[in-house]
């Protein structure tokens, strides 16, 4: 067998693992050298991995990874570029992102601009050319780990630094990020309906009332509401039961939103409770389930692994039919905490875990994953009408 001589080998070394200008450090100490893309500095996170193959950035500007580094399974992330639309918040609150390959020059009518020139806009600070397949392999049978990503173009990197600066992040299961990411003060929301080839339709016409407490809302979910002839208050995560009632709203949505809902659920159970006991019709997705359940008397626990991505099958017990669904949580409703009048709906395929639930005795239901998923699947669209059902069956009751 022909072995290149030695120097040539420590070339071909230095080739592979010292050229590179960022690295990939998680909190067990090992390391994944690459390149750079985005903004140019040190962002640390808790690191997670999303299956998607779109949709990418609709991914990246979900509220809901706050506090998260996001590596992608699927390759090719950036090919189809980025513009103005696919936005889920105006502010991208990822603290990084993970790239199998270079992203190559935007190939689609909708680009503006390069996935590199929106991350440096954003202030993302991603990192490419990485074994994203070894690294997701790891994440899923260790659980997740903290982790930070370097990226200068001239400055070298300290590993043993890099590392000591991981080691004090705090774990995702003792902060409450709602507070980072809700918004300040009330707001209305009377804006444009779902996208069509022809952009954001503008709704002119508006039946129903509803407030969303934003743990952290998603731009579709209004946008869905909006569809469907609903002005749509949003109020800050944690507004009094009492300013919410005095709206007079004709249903309560709870949004989507980052951390540990045991944290949030502090100030958010009684708030909830107090709406329940009005019997004002609630809907929730996410962190907005999790946080109907508390409020009902189950649990939540962090999970081994959470799910993220576009294609997990959830069994609808209601309908006894599979809905492909898109999900991006950590936590989850402990199925053995669940009382008596509630009623699990919907179970995960890949796991058995709970992926929704109503009560017996308020009209009150909830999901955990997303039926508002843009660019997809579309397969549990329907809940938002099925709210929509349920608060005009609350007007006639």
């Amino acid at each position: 067998m022909y072995l290149p001589k030695k120097d040539l080998v420590s070339n071909q070394l230095k080739k592979k693992y010292f050229n590179h200008n960022s690295i990939l450090v998680l909190e067990d100490g090992e390391s994944f050298p690459g390149f750079g893309i985005g903004f140019e500095g040190i962002s640390s996170g808790e690191i997670c991995f999303n299956t998607s193959i779109t949709g990418y950035q609709e991914i990246l500007t979900d509220p809901s990874y706050a506090g998260q580094i996001i590596n992608f399974t699927f390759p090719h992330i950036g090919n189809v570029g980025a513009n103005h639309e696919d936005l889920e918040c105006e502010k991208a609150w990822v603290k990084g992102a993970i790239f199998n390959t270079k992203v190559t020059t935007a190939s689609n009518f909708r680009a503006i601009e390069n996935l590199d020139a929106w991350l440096k806009k954003n202030k993302i600070t991603a990192i490419c050319d990485v074994d994203t397949r070894k690294l997701t392999l790891k994440i899923r049978e260790e659980g997740p780990q903290r982790a930070s990503i370097f990226y200068h173009k001239t400055k070298k990197f300290n590993v043993k630094e890099i590392l000591k600066l991981t080691r004090k992040l705090p774990k995702l299961e003792k902060i409450d990020l709602t507070q980072e990411v809700t918004c300040k003060k009330p707001y209305e929301w009377t804006g444009v309906k779902l996208w069509n080839l022809k952009g954001y339709p503008k709704q002119n016409k508006f039946n129903l009332h509803i407030v969303a407490i934003d743990y952290g809302i998603k731009t579709n979910i209004l946008r869905n509401f909006s569809e469907l002839g609903c002005k749509v208050t949003v109020v800050p995560s944690t507004i009094s039961s009492e300013e919410i009632i005095n709206i007079k709203p004709d249903g309560v949505f709870l949004s989507n939103g980052p951390g540990d809902p045991d944290k949030t659920g502090k100030y958010a159970v009684k708030t909830i409770r107090n709406i329940l006991d009005k019997k004002i019709p609630v809907f929730g997705i996410c962190l907005g389930h999790q946080l109907l359940a508390l409020s009902l008397g189950a649990k939540t626990k962090r999970m081994h692994q959470g799910h993220r991505g576009a294609n997990h099958p959830v069994k609808n017990l209601d309908e006894n039919k599979v809905e492909i669904t898109s999900q991006n949580h950590g936590f989850e409703v402990v199925k053995k905490t669940i009382p008596k009048d509630v009623e699990v709906t919907h179970l995960s395929l890949f796991d058995n875990s709970i992926e929704g639930i109503k009560s017996k005795t308020k009209p009150a239901f909830s999901v955990q994953y997303h039926p508002e998923a843009s660019p997809g699947p579309h397969d549990s669209n329907y809940l938002f009408q099925k709210f929509v059902n349920l608060i005009q069956e609350n007007k006639r009751a």
